[in-house]
């Protein structure tokens, strides 16, 4: 899209001059808007509040495009407010290349980016803790909310809530294509801000869509969709299980023909498949079959899509989670059922979710109509094909019906279907609470009495009467427990000097929240620690876990392995089945370190009560691979995990973010170092687009390795950055070390590069012999943190393409009396992108 200047314009109080700006810019940009975008443009311009309430993919982001141009234009502050943090990340992009980076900032809980442009992306929370702070004296002009729907999430709905009281000197842009009844919302924008609030609804979709329900088994209906012309098909599913089956079972389905498959191979030349789970989205991607989940890394993901905008893809068996934000042209919308768990129980979709997913169905530049498709229940396909066959062969009732899962369901049939097409969504419900942050934002006012300005919040809230009142309780509860916590001060009447009746005792972070509090927590509580501990950077890294949201995926297989350990190990010792039981019922995920970090919180939090609503959640992930020296490989594979890859990724990702920005310098020791740059390469070396993503958000020019030419990617050698490649030198020798201390030599021989000399020719018998040579001395190799001290690696790099490395081996004793010695091949590390390594010798040290 072309860059759009707001330097043309002459006289910036003129609405019609910015206006005629931005229409030639869409001329310019070949970009025709629908009836209800020039509609909501000219209500915008016009200086209205606008509800925009059209369907999915029909240019709700154009709207918002004109009214942050107009505030650029007019030096307003305009802030661009989405559900997701990634949303966040994508809008802030690409606003930095239609307006230039300059104009464009971010705010997120992960990163700050030009906090001061007049154009914010970030996510409700941000809004609402501004808007709570400093109320109508706010630098908030335009308040863009997109998929305003979210003001009825039960946990977060309040953040969308919060703009709607609290700021009468801004204007607003409410969007969702499923908002239901609006009256309401109209007159409250109406009466906070004194202007003309204007519905802008359009049930008209740019690309139509035509309803099936189908009773064909999900295989056959999906060859006859791709054979109709109906692909790409999105095959909706609510487990990411379920989506790995679906695709598995694709598999048998001739998809594409010869041609369009030489076309995928050549697009998935450069592709990296390097993980666990790589080989399988490999043979899918190959066969026309796209799979699309949280649990799924980046890369494969951004693989899906950038295939199927090419139209390489004709089947993409994705969770609900696809709906939102995902830019992949979809012909077809199949849903694989109707019920959907919710957290509490199982429950027919809400009209709100199954309209929002129809929606991804058909889009403009791609399609002149869009499908949607509903599976009939397996169980009554499979029984009509049963009571089908029956009838042919004169067996009217002869054969076993199949029933119904017994967990996860609940029966639906067509008139469930259309009876979900024709509802509209269900109306929007507050959601409003009080909390400790609420508290301190708004009693932390200077200008005002913030005492008052919390009363009419709640009782402008958006809550019935009864609710409010239990609402005053509750803030008059937290009100006491912050002056008894010595966080609030009451100021004596005779000492006030303005309208503020309290005054804080602490200082709040401009984006304060929740996660900011247990960054506090974990500042405080490092230096409790023992820093010469040999355990010191384990422990930092287990104060760091704790603070991080659990990936409960990761947690349970800790478990479930930890429970298969325990019960071979009570059978072994003869342990009764009921005794068996009640011990499995206490096994809980590894927690070091558990009574220190619960100690230290508790403490923290007795004179901080707003920080009890935040907890600490003692795990061990990143500590777990650091200390056994796990490469992401080994570890999916322990635990399972490799349809679960990105969750175990995004969890490292976090805690090497924490590290890097929250973690002070001065408290990082060496080997605290090492675990930071060990996560870094396992990032990197993974899927760099998490870091890439980062790096993106904190400098909008940068280009990730990846999307650089081939040539321009590998213009610089990969040994010439010696501190990396000595990191990765001693991670590859270190991997070989491990294994033997396994007695792995299978794995040791992969490792090295053969030699057939016959004087160090290795073998596995070989290797098992200086094995045994070692025993003979040794119980085993360390592989604890002082045996991955740097100290024990000496590399001698005298030779200047043909390094040599000697590792310690550490062993019980301390003795450390024997050697591993490598030979490392400079030129053909470059030439592979990894060191390549030789196995000279293993043998005492003389």
């Amino acid at each position: 899209m072309a860059v759009l200047d707001p330097g043309s314009i002459s006289d910036p109080t003129s609405s019609d001059e910015i206006l005629n700006a931005f229409l030639e810019y869409l001329v310019e940009a070949g970009i025709e808007p629908y009836g209800h975008q020039e509609e909501a443009i000219l209500e915008l311009f016009d200086g209205h509040n606008v509800i925009l309430n059209t369907p999915t993919g029909s240019g709700k982001s154009l709207v918002a495009l004109a009214l942050h141009f107009k505030a650029i234009c007019q030096n307003r502050r305009s802030f661009y407010t989405v559900p997701i943090k990634a949303l966040a990340n994508e809008k802030f992009l690409s606003l930095c290349q239609i307006f230039g980076p300059e104009k464009v900032g971010m705010i997120t809980g992960d990163a700050t980016v030009n906090p001061g442009a007049p154009v914010i992306c970030c996510t409700a929370e941000i809004l609402a803790n501004l808007a709570l702070r400093e109320g109508m004296r706010a630098e908030v002009d335009d308040v863009i909310m997109d998929e305003f729907h979210y003001y009825s999430d039960s946990s977060r709905g309040v953040a969308w809530q919060v703009p709607l009281l609290t700021l009468p000197q801004a204007r607003f842009l409410l969007m969702s294509a499923t908002l239901g009844e609006t009256a309401f919302f109209e007159e409250t924008l109406t009466n906070l801000t004194g202007i003309k609030t204007v519905l802008i609804k359009s049930e008209d979709r740019p690309v139509p869509l035509e309803f099936d329900y189908s009773e064909t088994p999900m295989e056959e209906k999906v060859i006859e969709l791709v054979e109709a012309g109906r692909a790409p098909v999105y095959l909706v599913h609510f487990t990411q299980l379920a989506c790995a089956r679906s695709a598995q079972n694709l598999l048998s389905s001739n998809f594409c023909t010869k041609e369009e498959k030489q076309q995928i191979a050549e697009a998935l030349h450069d592709a990296n498949f390097r993980s666990p789970y790589g080989k399988e989205v490999s043979k899918l991607l190959r066969h026309g079959i796209g799979i699309h989940h949280a649990g799924l890394l980046p890369k494969y993901r951004i693989l899906v899509e950038k295939l199927t905008q090419r139209g390489l893809l004709k089947v993409i068996c994705g969770t609900d989670t696809l709906g939102v934000g995902v830019n992949v042209p979809i012909r077809t919308v199949v849903f694989t059922q109707l019920c959907k768990y919710d957290g509490n129980g199982t429950k027919i979709l809400a009209v709100r979710d199954f309209k929002q997913i129809c929606g991804r169905a058909g889009r403009r530049g791609y399609d002149s109509v869009g499908y949607v498709v509903a599976q009939a229940p397996e169980h009554v396909i499979e029984n009509l094909r049963l009571e089908q066959k029956a009838s042919k062969s004169g067996k009217k009732g002869g054969f076993v019906k199949r029933k119904p899962p017994e967990k996860g369901y609940v029966a639906w049939d067509e008139k469930t279907f259309r009876k979900l097409l024709d509802s509209p969504p269900e109306k929007l419900v507050s959601s409003f609470t009080v909390h400790h942050g609420m508290l301190l934002n708004v009693l932390g006012r200077q200008e005002e009495d913030g005492c008052s300005a919390l009363k009419k919040i709640i009782a402008d809230s958006h809550e019935p009467p009864p609710k409010q009142k239990a609402l005053k309780r509750r803030a008059m509860q937290l009100f006491r427990g912050l002056v008894e916590g010595k966080i609030l001060r009451i100021i004596p009447p005779a000492e006030r000097t303005g309208p503020a009746k309290v005054g804080l005792n602490v200082e709040l972070q401009e984006d304060f929240s929740m996660n900011q509090a247990l960054g506090l927590w974990l500042i405080d509580a490092i230096p409790q620690l023992d820093r010469e501990s040999p355990e010191y950077a384990l422990n930092v890294l287990s104060l760091v876990e704790s603070i991080l949201e659990n990936p409960e995926i990761v947690l349970r297989k800790q478990v479930e392995q930890l429970r298969g350990d325990l019960v071979a190990q009570l059978k072994n010792e003869g342990v009764a089945y009921e005794d068996r039981m009640l011990q499995l019922e206490e096994v809980e995920w590894p927690k070091p370190g558990k009574d220190f970090i619960y100690d230290t919180f508790n403490a923290f939090v007795a004179g901080r009560p707003w920080m009890a609503e935040g907890n600490v959640r003692p795990k061990s992930i990143a500590r777990e691979m650091f200390e056994n020296w796990q490469s992401f490989e080994d570890y999916v594979k322990t635990y399972g995990l490799e349809k679960s890859e990105a969750v175990l990724l995004r969890h490292l990702s976090e805690v090497y973010k924490v590290l890097m920005q929250t973690v002070p310098p001065a408290a990082k020791t060496e080997e605290l170092v090492e675990a930071e740059q060990f996560l870094e390469d396992i990032l990197r070396s993974v899927d760099s687009s998490l870091l890439d993503e980062w790096e993106k958000l904190k400098n909008p020019d940068y280009v990730p390795e990846a999307e650089k030419p081939v040539a321009e990617r590998r213009a610089v050698p990969f040994t010439r950055n010696r501190a990396a490649f000595t990191r990765a030198l001693r991670n590859a020798v270190f991997s070989v070390i491990k294994a033997l201390s396994a007695d792995r030599v299978e794995e040791v021989l992969e490792q090295i590069e053969p030699n057939d000399a016959d004087d160090i020719a290795w073998t596995r018998d070989r290797l098992f012999d200086f094995l045994d040579d070692f025993h003979e001395d040794h119980e085993r190799i360390r592989l604890d943190p002082e045996a991955r001290n740097i100290k024990h690696t000496h590399i001698d790099s005298e030779q200047p393409r043909q390094w040599k490395v000697h590792q310690t081996l550490v062993d019980p004793e301390e003795i450390n009396d024997w050697t591993v010695t490598f030979s490392v091949d400079l030129d053909r590390s470059d030439e592979e992108l990894r060191p390549v390594l030789t196995l000279m010798s293993m043998a005492p040290t003389v």
